[in-house]
């Protein structure tokens, strides 16, 4: 097997794993998921700004 032949398979197989990511990512069985995840960083403010305002009072 030469280099070149070796190097082609690498490529394709990078390929392939790289396609299954992509299929995988955007299967409707990730999207709540990606939804949950998009929604953290304003979860996560709400939160801090509650604490905050109780923090200030009294």
């Amino acid at each position: 097997m030469s280099l070149a032949m070796f190097h082609s398979f690498w490529t394709i197989g990078a390929l392939i794993i790289f396609i299954g990511i992509i299929i995988w990512a955007y299967s409707k069985n990730r999207h709540q998921d990606f939804d949950e995840a998009a929604r953290l960083p304003l979860e996560d403010d709400q939160a801090n700004t509650s604490t905050d305002k109780n923090l200030e009072q009294p």
